[in-house]
């Protein structure tokens, strides 16, 4: 597909992962903004939709294998690529901060609001990963395999999914928050080598949540929610 203005975000890098790091580039938010079109997103940020459809033409065609699976093999690739992801980043990045704020902080002051900011991002991401993992992927499962709508003990499924999606709201802005605290990521000219890492790990937990919370917002959840209705509808 050959995205036009009038694409949605989500449907540009739907058809084309590499589409992601451009979007990333000029702040276009394709995952909790995924259903804005382009130029309703470019609108917003003062941005040429034209100069962005150009970069995006220019990428390499590459298959967005996670559209085509169904809602069981996508919670699996989830919890395969991003929360393993997570789980790994997160300790290590939570470490660097405290290494670089001890050494830097003086010098830096900002390096104290980044800290207690991933901090508080850590603490929203790491339950809600075990929610997923312990309760909405293996009712998404169950919902998978049936023949006829599930009693779960939360009524509808959309009752949890409406809690993730307001919770990968407040981790987009806390995301936001880190990143311009940490003026876009880029490290001073004085950065050892450690608050280089900190910031380069910072932006790719940035990047890969924005993926993250795109597959689920916008592929996962749209087809868990037809899943539920068209079983409703048969039983």
């Amino acid at each position: 597909m050959s995205p036009d203005s009038s694409t949605t975000l989500a449907a540009i890098v739907d058809a084309n992962p590499g589409a992601a790091r451009i979007l990333e580039q000029h702040q276009l938010d394709y995952c909790c903004g995924g259903n804005r079109t382009l130029d309703q997103a470019c609108e917003e940020l003062e941005l040429d939709p034209g100069a962005v459809l150009a970069e995006l033409d220019a990428i390499p065609p590459v298959e967005a294998d996670w559209t085509e699976m169904g809602p069981a093999e996508l919670v699996d690739h989830l919890e395969g690529t991003h929360h393993r992801y997570l789980h790994e980043e997160l300790p290590r990045l939570a470490a660097l901060a405290r290494k670089v704020a001890e050494v830097h902080g003086d010098r830096h002051p900002e390096l104290l609001p980044l800290e207690t900011t991933f901090t508080e991002l850590r603490d929203d991401l790491e339950p809600h990963l075990m929610k997923e993992e312990r309760v909405l992927f293996p009712m998404i499962r169950e919902l998978a395999q049936a023949t006829t709508t599930p009693e779960f003990h939360c009524g509808s499924i959309d009752n949890p999914i409406r809690m993730m999606r307001f919770e990968h709201d407040r981790a987009g802005e806390l995301l936001a928050s880190l990143r311009d605290v940490s003026n876009g990521f880029q490290a001073p000219d004085d950065a050892c080598g450690s608050y280089q890492a900190l910031y380069r790990g910072l932006e790719e937990l940035e990047a890969d949540t924005h993926l993250h919370v795109h597959k689920e917002n916008n592929v996962l959840f749209p087809a868990v929610g037809a899943l539920e209705a068209q079983l409703a509808s048969t039983g």
